[in-house]
């Protein structure tokens, strides 16, 4: 059925009114829709797949909440192109030109070549720019330089130089090199740091840096592009100002609107920090802030705002822009905040050394939440779950807020098959266990790797943060942590005496075979036939797999087992499996604690970036049956504020694009906000 007989086709009219900010412009097409008739999946192209999300909650918020979430969705995508700027340096210059071709070309539309083009225009949308979302690696045209020289032509679009040939030779290949023995720095392609600033560089430059209070470090790098100068090094601090300071101002424009709609001084003097911080550039404005806002715990909306995660960066100094606005789900948020209330019996209880546990775990809130709105490296592609603020300090010292994003891992489930689970379980009673107890166990793993897995544990005294002792592998060795934190307790009956799950062993062992099912064979059809793997959440998948597939051969923990020229990895003893992921946190937290390089060094290069080529090909083969892309992401609800004869609005209702291409064809026109960067 397609999306003319499921929904009405509802055309708004653009308004105007007296104050410029108080409301957008809207797409001239939204589609407007009952829950009943709700449809997840938009559509399918390369190895994408573009999904929609429900707001739940939203008409139980009262206007003025209506309009704190409206301003902070505003706020968010205002900064949209800040993100693509970082991505890579010609980023909004390509996706110019590739959007006029899109809009403007009336040539031969039934081509192959114009096709192609279509599908490497949304790749680059998906990507918010040119490099593969997660492997990194630069997309490549299905079309030659001729055919894209006569789009431009036609349509009077210039892209020339270094920004048009790059899109086919081989220069800038990965946006994120994070590979051994390499200039990881000059290898990446990201913009965080000048063309010629190298690994030494940034290390020579950042040792110089001493903060004020040794005992709270300061992010430095954050929220700057470090470059060079004359042969000096230089930082341009991304403020209203500085670098990017067009598009941070309609960001501080949206967020005073958001503080003046505050629901509790608490929440309004996070915001007042946050725009401080935006003005200045400050780094310890941001740790203010950040303080302030793990600290606002109570309201119906939070939202996730700034320079923030540092995956993006070969050396984990520079945070991506992103943006995630939320409404808190009521009824799961009380049934998981039983994780936060026990969090220092899960810390005493681990597998931890002594010394590397806290004696106090304080302030850690945990959430489940509706996305209302996502904008930068949150968006298209979302995370399932996020723990903040990142600061080690602060979170010993004051807590974190770590949220679960229920209506997207909702989506999700909602929107998929299950062909793909069958050809790759080992046997029939692992089936029935994932399909019984897998979306909990998932769910539950999301809660402990983000309530008790990034707040658990603690450095030596003495010992620098992990960026700077752990290097390009801090960021893999802390999700890796993480998740094992969540694997070992999901094994665990204090799950079913907390009242979490019925059957603890039984969501135990969904949790187990889905993580080794993932690691050592599902999420390679995300690689190309002899790709290393780069992305940091996949390495720890794979790192945290193989070690427990080594290490308990001689017990046959994890037999690898062929059946009709097949390839399964079958769980043999879910106990002593439990016991190595309670060994392997034990030494991950060690090396964290210690930060011990040469020991995340030996963990990650032996078990996390090798693949097992002939096991590659073979999923590779086995995949080619299911037409479902491995990736998914979304298009954000938009919300259209309707507004009295004074301009005032009077309520905001939720609509659904009906298009990838147009909503990112409307964003770029109304937060096209960066046209001259460089």
């Amino acid at each position: 059925m397609n999306l003319k007989s499921l929904f009405k086709i509802c055309f708004l009219a653009l308004f105007i009114v007296a104050c410029k900010n108080e409301a957008k412009e809207t797409p001239t097409e939204t589609v407007e829709v009952t829950e009943a008739e709700f449809s997840y999946n938009v559509e399918e192209f390369a190895d994408i797949k573009i999904l929609r999300y429900q707001i739940p909650g939203w008409e139980n918020l009262s206007l003025k909440e209506q309009k704190l979430v409206y301003y902070l969705t505003q706020a968010g995508l205002e900064g949209r192109d800040i993100m693509w700027d970082q991505n890579y340096r010609h980023n909004l210059k390509i996706r110019h030109a590739l959007e006029n071709i899109y809009t403007n070309y009336t040539g031969d539309k039934t081509t192959d070549n114009w096709k192609n083009f279509e599908t490497f225009v949304k790749r680059v949308w998906f990507s918010n720019g040119i490099h593969h979302h997660y492997s990194n690696a630069k997309l490549k045209p299905a079309f030659d330089k001729d055919y894209l020289n006569e789009l431009l032509s036609a349509t009077n679009t210039t892209l020339e130089g270094e920004a048009f040939e790059v899109l086919f030779n081989d220069k800038d290949a990965k946006k994120v090199n994070q590979a051994k023995g390499i200039d990881n720095v000059l290898e990446s392609a990201v913009n965080f740091y000048g063309p010629d600033v190298t690994n030494a560089d940034v290390a020579n430059f950042y040792k110089t840096k001493v903060s004020p209070d040794p005992e709270k470090p300061l992010s430095y790098g954050l929220n700057s592009q470090l470059v060079k100068e004359n042969g000096e090094l230089k930082e341009r601090v991304y403020k209203s100002g500085g670098l990017y300071g067009a598009a941070i101002d309609k960001i501080i424009s949206w967020l005073e609107k958001a503080q003046g709609v505050a629901e509790n001084d608490a929440q309004g003097e996070a915001l007042g920090l946050l725009i401080e911080y935006y003005k200045t550039g400050d780094l310890q404005t941001w740790d203010d802030y950040n303080v302030a806002w793990t600290a606002a715990t109570e309201g119906n909306v939070d939202y996730i705002n700034s320079f923030i995660e540092v995956y993006n960066d070969p050396l984990g100094y520079r945070g991506s822009y992103e943006t995630i606005v939320q409404i808190n789900d009521f009824d799961m948020s009380k049934k998981m905040a039983v994780l936060s209330e026990n969090a220092q019996w899960f810390e005493d209880n681990s597998p931890l050394m002594d010394a590397h546990k806290k004696d106090s775990v304080v302030g850690v809130t945990y959430k489940v939440v509706n996305v209302a709105g996502e904008a930068g490296d949150a968006s298209p592609s979302t995370p399932i779950g996020v723990n903040l603020p990142n600061a080690n300090w602060i979170r010993a010292a004051v807590g974190s807020k770590s949220v679960s994003l229920g209506n997207i891992i909702g989506a999700y489930n909602n929107a998929g098959g299950s062909g793909r689970l069958k050809e790759f379980v080992h046997d029939e009673e692992e089936l029935q266990l994932e399909e019984e107890y897998g979306q909990l166990a998932d769910k539950l793993h999301t809660a402990l790797h983000e309530v008790i897995g990034h707040a658990s544990g603690q450095l030596n005294p003495g010992v620098g943060e992990t960026k700077e002792t752990l290097k390009t592998y801090a960021s893999t060795l802390e999700e890796g942590r993480a998740d094992l934190v969540g694997l070992y307790y999901l094994y665990d009956s204090k799950l079913q005496d907390l009242g979490l799950v019925e059957d603890w062993k039984k969501v135990g062992k969904a949790a187990y075979d889905g993580y080794i099912r993932n690691g050592l064979m599902t999420q390679l059809i995300r690689l190309d036939l002899g790709d290393d793997v780069e992305e940091a959440h996949m390495r720890n998948r794979q790192w945290v797999s193989s070690w427990a597939f080594e290490k308990g051969k001689a017990d046959n923990v994890i037999e690898k087992v062929t059946k009709d020229g097949k390839t399964y990895f079958n769980i043999n003893d879910y106990e002593k499996l439990h016991e190595l992921f309670g060994q392997l946190l034990r030494e991950t937290q060690r090396i964290k604690s210690e930060g011990d390089y040469a020991a995340v060094e030996a963990l990650v290069e032996g078990y996390g970036v090798k693949v097992d080529q002939d096991i590659h090909a073979e999923v590779l083969e086995r995949n080619k049956q299911f037409p479902s892309p491995p990736y998914s992401g979304f298009v954000n609800p938009v919300l259209v504020p309707e507004l009295n004869d004074a301009g005032e609005i009077t309520t905001i209702k939720v609509t659904q694009p009906s298009a990838f291409a147009e909503q990112m064809l409307h964003y770029s026109k109304d937060y096209n906000n960066l046209p001259d960067v460089n």
